[in-house]
């Protein structure tokens, strides 16, 4: 009996000893997320600006103050320019968006799963790539005219080339392991692209997305200062050559508020979608 009373005082001395180092142990990981912390960031900026302005340390004529935009903003929505403007590059951008989103996915199954389609399509795309998407320009003006049509198609390659790379790369990280298992399983084509190859291109997909969301709005600012008649690119061409630094400032903020909703929703439908995995951010 006094034996296993020494032995008990002892294994409870040695977790006495350990309790220490248990509770001092560092926490690695961020922490809890905070509701809308993204927001921070801008709202600093906001804030820094209208500090800024109020003390009259910003030029008015080059940056005015973040009242005078906003009031800028409500007259151009209620004589009805803004509204025009709005609609018409989000319809840009949509056409734009939902071609190129199709044609990344598509070509990166076809590539992806398929070592024809890969020696067929991947040095085409590494090679469309490197060259700069806007300096098609000039030759898509000479083949689509000058219309609307050469502005939606070089948004569309804007969007499926990250679109491409990163849904092929995840797609190629696939661990081949999977695919011996659904053989031996005896899974049919469309059953292990359903059960295999969708869940592990997901991440790469969304990352993909997201750069694909951002750069259908960053071309269309250039594209919208070229022969349009409307659009947020084109007010801000016309308020160039006008000097009106408060009507460039609506635009661009319209931009970014247009790129930052975008992506927190492409951020929402991938936490939802991809709810089973355990990583730093969720």
């Amino acid at each position: 009996m006094s034996a296993v009373t020494t032995t008990t005082t002892a294994v409870a001395a040695t977790a006495a000893e350990e309790l220490p180092q248990v509770r001092r142990r560092r926490r690695l990981s961020p922490g809890r997320q905070v509701p809308a912390a993204r927001l921070a960031g801008p709202l600093v900026l906001l804030v820094l600006w209208a500090a800024a302005s109020a003390a009259g340390q910003l030029d008015p004529g080059a940056i005015p103050a973040p009242w005078t935009v906003l009031r800028t903003a409500g007259r151009l929505w209620s004589d009805g320019t803004l509204p025009t403007d709005v609609l018409t590059s989000l319809e840009r951008a949509a056409y734009g968006f939902a071609i190129g989103l199709t044609a990344g996915v598509g070509l990166a199954l076809a590539s992806g799963l398929s070592r024809a389609g890969e020696a067929l399509i991947d040095g085409t795309v590494q090679l469309n790539r490197a060259i700069p998407t806007l300096g098609l320009i000039p030759l898509f003006i000479l083949w689509l005219g000058i219309g609307e049509t050469f502005k939606i198609a070089i948004i569309a390659i804007v969007v499926y080339i990250p679109v491409y790379l990163n849904t092929h790369a995840a797609l190629s990280g696939i661990d081949s392991r999977y695919v011996e298992l659904a053989e031996v399983q005896g899974l049919s084509r469309f059953a292990f692209i359903r059960r295999i190859v969708i869940p592990g291109a997901l991440p790469g997909f969304f990352v993909g997305l997201r750069l694909g969301v951002t750069g259908s709005w960053l071309g269309l600012v250039v594209l919208e200062q070229i022969n349009a008649t409307s659009g947020l690119g084109y007010m801000m061409f016309q308020a160039q050559n006008y000097g009106q630094s408060d009507v460039i400032l609506v635009g661009l903020l319209i931009y970014g508020v247009f790129g930052l909703v975008s992506d927190s929703v492409v951020r929402l439908i991938e936490r939802r979608v991809l709810s089973w995995r355990r990583t730093l951010s969720s």
